[in-house]
């Protein structure tokens, strides 16, 4: 009863050097060598207590977490970095033999619970198949809650990253084994559901998600697990210490406006005030999808504009949407921090970047929070996101909405399971919609974003609070391309080509329309 304590993936720790030796923390210090900054910034670490009275300072200075996390970059090597079309986690990988690592717990109010538990289904066995590697342990936790309430074990499978979810359980179901419940993206799903997938039209929590729901000629054969979503990033005291005004986002109504605000941090003296990820899954998927997304704003729009472009119908220098999202990217590409060579951008760094205060936007999505975190943001900062821009009309939804939608499904086979393995996973994904303790846990425990309108628990973070405010009060809108799975990697090298400069708008335009011819 009460509390449960629930841990959380222990966090890299990162430092920032500095030469002011009021900036010392008694509790972490690390030794700097003025002479040898990047080789021994990271592998000298210490592990004692007291750190000040460190006997290895060797001409150098005392260090203090938090105050920055440029200089750890140039040291940090691991990156855990998992993508997809429509969600994406990218962070620093945790050093799991560091003794200095934190588990940190996120109490669970355990005391009130009035789901309705069908004691018939105790004992029984169901598997999950996870492919959000970063909610495993979460899930572990959760499946663990969950048998202790309704006496229904389940195993949570993982996928390593970078495996294909879609290969993955093709091969279970291959083998004749497949998950009871299988996460999966959405064109996974639209792919396997008909023939693999129970019908799951008639539950009760669709109603509470109804604008989130993947449908299939009609029927409903997958859960929403979490929204994510994406557009441009600012930090809203970074702009205001530039400007010396205060910064409200909601002023910013157009592409204008934004143009406007990115020459006044110019001319105020931040010279590029965006960072740009040179990935292709940031480009070909991320940025170009806005092509199809923005065609309406829904995700029957966008499958009609590829339709179009499948069958010849739609002549791409003529579409609308294709030359205002030139012109919003080629805005970003002037205001760019690695202008000079965008391909040799850093990932890594951009989140520093912003953190520190030598951008004050970065186009990406909720996922990119913990790099925010790890390079010194807090949970209390003020960060949001701005719409992707596309042209000068106020009235255009695509200029005061981003873009949020479901990025990860939860599939129930309809093949192997059992009646009461289909009964039990039923009850687990009510649990997760209707239990008070359910609903705690996908937000608090996976740090998710919830679909369903009736959980009343909101995320921590600062991306992920506005994206959930945003889609609570209409200002998101929820459309996904479901594209062939080159697409991303094909027109993100096409993207990348442009975007350094060796194509012009032309050669991009004949790009995408050779790939849509070849379809």
């Amino acid at each position: 009863t009460g509390f449960v304590k629930v841990p959380q993936k222990p966090k890299t720790k990162l430092w920032k050097i500095t030469k002011s030796k009021e900036n010392i923390d008694e509790t972490h210090c690390q030794c700097y060598d003025k002479d040898n900054e990047s080789n021994r910034l990271l592998d000298r670490l210490h592990k004692t207590k007291d750190r000040t009275s460190c006997p290895e300072i060797t001409g150098g200075i005392v260090m203090r977490k938090k105050f920055s996390a440029r200089a750890a970059a140039l040291g940090m090597s691991g990156v855990l970095l998992t993508s997809a079309l429509t969600g994406c986690t990218f962070g620093f990988a945790s050093d799991p033999d560091d003794p200095n690592a934190v588990k940190e717990e996120v109490p669970i109010d355990m005391t009130t619970d009035t789901f309705q538990y069908d004691t018939s289904l105790s004992g029984t066995s169901i598997v999950i198949m996870n492919t959000k590697a970063e909610i495993q342990t979460a899930l572990e936790e959760i499946a663990k809650v969950f048998e202790e309430k309704a006496g229904v074990h389940i195993e949570i499978m993982p996928v390593t990253d970078g495996d294909s979810p879609y290969t993955k359980v093709v091969s279970l179901y291959n083998s004749g084994n497949p998950p009871t419940l299988s996460i999966l993206d959405t064109t996974d799903v639209i792919a396997l559901a008909e023939e693999k997938a129970a019908d799951l039209s008639n539950e009760a929590w669709t109603g509470e998600a109804e604008e989130y729901l993947t449908k299939i000629n009609g029927k409903v054969y997958s859960f929403p697990l979490c929204i994510e979503g994406r557009g441009i990033i600012y930090n809203k005291s970074v702009i205001e210490d530039t400007l010396g005004t205060e910064f409200d986002p909601s002023d910013i109504k157009t592409q204008d406006d934004f143009a406007a605000l990115l020459q006044s941090l110019r001319d105020n003296g931040m010279k590029n005030p965006i960072s740009m990820a040179k990935e292709d899954w940031s480009l070909g998927a991320h940025q170009l999808q806005y092509i199809y997304e923005t065609y309406n704003g829904t995700s029957d729009g966008a499958a009609e504009v590829i339709n179009e472009l499948k069958d010849g119908t739609l002549y791409l220098p003529d579409y609308t949407r294709m030359n205002e999202f030139l012109n919003t990217f080629d805005l970003l590409k002037e205001y760019n921090v690695a202008k000079g060579d965008p391909l040799g951008a850093d990932y890594d760094e951009m989140a520093i970047d912003l953190a520190d205060g030598k951008t004050a936007f970065w186009f990406n999505g909720n996922w990119a929070w913990p790099n925010l975190e790890e390079a010194g943001a807090e949970t209390t900062d003020e960060y949001g996101f701005l719409p992707y821009f596309l042209n000068n009309d106020p009235d255009d939804f695509v200029n005061s909405k981003i873009q949020a939608s479901p990025s990860k499904q939860i599939m129930l086979d309809d093949i192997v399971a059992t009646d009461e393995q289909k009964a039990a996973a039923k009850e687990f994904l009510n649990w997760l919609v209707y239990s008070e303790i359910g609903q705690q846990m996908v937000v608090k425990t996976c740090s998710l974003i919830p679909p369903f309108k009736n959980n009343p628990n909101e995320p921590s973070d600062p991306l992920s609070r506005d994206i959930y405010e945003k889609v609570q009060n209409g200002g998101a809108f929820n459309a996904s391309a479901i594209v062939p799975n080159d697409h991303w990697s094909v027109l993100g090298a096409a993207m990348q080509k442009y975007l350094a400069g060796r194509s012009d708008r032309e050669e991009l335009i004949d790009s995408i329309q050779a790939y849509w011819d070849e379809q």
